[in-house]
């Protein structure tokens, strides 16, 4: 690469990073930076997901405070994303290099849709919880931020994670947005502490999946595109968790939001 494609590349990274720290999505930023630049798609894949992981530490850390008491709660949900990650990993080493080219943009409109319903869907999940419990003449039973889950909810989530995580280890383009548009709906929390989650469990499949392709696939890594987009995700990555912590639910719904259109364009303009 030329020097200036080289510098274009880390920039690109810190972008991702900052964004991967607030929703999600910074693939769609490094992703095309890298195919522009004449990658091979299926090799450009491999080698942004290695290099976003420091990205993903550090926007991890960054929500520390956001992530006290949850730490339970993660750790059940590890194991479907590891082996959600490395069932996404499998399919991108053997499926055809253009498949998520349809797949992906219908999945993101399902989550822009979650995503804006989300706080109408919560109140009358809540309301119908407390209707029921006053026609069975019992105390309402309503669900609150940091309750434990029951049975159903802690199954269902482990669902939308494990399939969450095959998408995000096939490609990783806006996983972040689809899982907090998921988890939004499931799990009775704040937006900052779901997506203080949603950053350690993107930190999970990545590393999972970049480790996958090294070990399998490390002739097919592009590794000076490696070392550029890690270093511009490190940078990004710490900077957009300190300032996207401090975003408020509608402004970081709105980010998720924009940015959503924008990748379903990104998408289809490949």
């Amino acid at each position: 690469m030329e020097w200036w494609q080289i510098a274009l590349i880390v920039v690109a990274g810190v972008g991702a990073g900052g964004i991967n720290a607030v929703v999600g999505s910074g693939t769609l930023i490094t992703f095309p930076a890298l195919v522009a630049f004449g990658v091979p798609p299926v090799v450009a894949t491999m080698s942004n997901a290695v290099g976003l992981v420091p990205g993903n530490i550090t926007s991890s850390l960054g929500y520390r405070e956001e992530l006290r008491g949850q730490w339970r709660r993660i750790l059940g949900f590890v194991p479907a994303s590891i082996l959600g990650s490395l069932t996404g990993a499998y399919l991108l080493l053997h499926l055809p290099e253009d498949a998520f080219e349809t797949i992906v943009p219908v999945l993101l409109v399902v989550a822009l849709i979650m995503v804006v319903g989300q706080p109408a869907l919560s109140r009358y999940l809540k309301e119908r919880s407390l209707r029921r419990a006053q026609e069975n003449g019992t105390s309402a039973s309503v669900a609150e931020v940091g309750d434990p889950l029951g049975t159903g909810r802690y199954i269902l989530t482990l669902i939308v994670v494990f399939l969450t995580a095959i998408y995000g280890g096939y490609f990783a383009a806006a996983q972040g947005i689809i899982l907090i548009a998921l988890l939004g709906l499931i799990l009775p929390d704040d937006l900052q502490r779901l997506n203080g989650l949603k950053n350690v469990l993107v930190l999970v499949v990545n590393t999972v999946s970049a480790t996958t392709y090294i070990i399998v696939g490390h002739d097919r890594i592009n590794w000076i595109a490696v070392i550029c987009v890690a270093v511009g995700s490190l940078v990004g990555g710490y900077f957009g968790a300190r300032i996207g912590r401090k975003f408020s639910p509608v402004l970081l719904r709105t980010i998720i939001v924009v940015l959503g259109l924008v990748a379903i364009w990104r998408i289809l303009t490949l």
